[in-house]
């Protein structure tokens, strides 16, 4: 079984279109969605999943963060994956499935998908952000290729790796010490996350998010010149990534 975690947080418009796009997936799963604060609550929203008895809707006290709320989502799941999922992006239909394959094909431990970029406002752009089909740790030092929203990743190496640090990237800190660790990972490049880009983000100010991307790099334990390089590497890949 997959459990695909999914943190809330002011997200009542474009929580529906990403629980629908979990639960269209013809793989066994469990979703959890974990209201982490949020101004105005998804509750109504999440009410018209009550019957389903694939969804499981839990609630944080007081606001966690990201990190924190993933991690609680990670010990209540009951699956040997774990897929992550933001409730502002969505799945294409046969995501899990086709993931599943290749971790089965592969023996892998993570598995990532291409992204389509769409608009703040939900409009798909044509855009696609690709992955490769074998990824090793020195790839991912230069770029964060693991799009969390992408990721399917065994449970035990999740709790092995906890997230944490949501004043960086807390998502490629994650990948850079799994990906020291075991190495490898496998995508599929085809766009089967539907990914929203927003200026108000974490990622959406690029000076910003390059700030913070050096910091990941120190915080991951690598020394400040090969932060440095790696920044740099970082920088010319998000150049070609996002502009040519």
């Amino acid at each position: 079984m997959v459990s695909v975690i999914m943190p809330v947080y002011n997200s009542r418009a474009t929580v529906r279109e990403a629980v629908d796009s979990v639960l269209r997936q013809e793989v066994p799963l469990e979703l959890i969605v974990i209201e982490d604060g949020s101004v105005e609550p998804a509750d109504d929203i999440m009410k018209s999943y009550a019957d389903d008895s694939r969804v499981r809707y839990l609630k944080n006290h007081n606001n966690m963060g990201v990190s924190a709320t993933r991690n609680r989502g990670v010990r209540e799941a009951r699956g040997e994956w774990i897929a992550f999922l933001d409730a502002d992006d969505y799945w294409a239909d046969g995501k899990l499935a086709r993931q599943l394959k290749r971790l089965e094909q592969t023996g892998g431990i993570l598995c990532c998908t291409a992204r389509e970029l769409m608009t703040a406002e939900g409009m798909l752009t044509g855009r696609v952000i690709p992955v490769k089909d074998v990824l090793t740790y020195e790839d991912l030092l230069g770029q964060n290729w693991i799009n969390n929203s992408s990721a399917v990743v065994k449970r035990d190496v999740l709790l092995e790796f906890p997230m944490e640090a949501d004043e960086v990237h807390e998502d490629y800190l994650l990948w850079l010490r799994v990906m020291k660790k075991y190495r490898k990972a496998y995508g599929i490049n085809e766009p089967l996350l539907k990914y929203r880009v927003d200026k108000h983000s974490k990622s959406g100010n690029k000076l910003h998010s390059a700030v913070m991307t050096y910091r990941t790099y120190v915080k991951a334990g690598l020394s400040r010149p090969r932060a440095a390089v790696s920044f740099l590497r970082y920088a010319v890949n998000g150049v070609k990534k996002y502009y040519v």
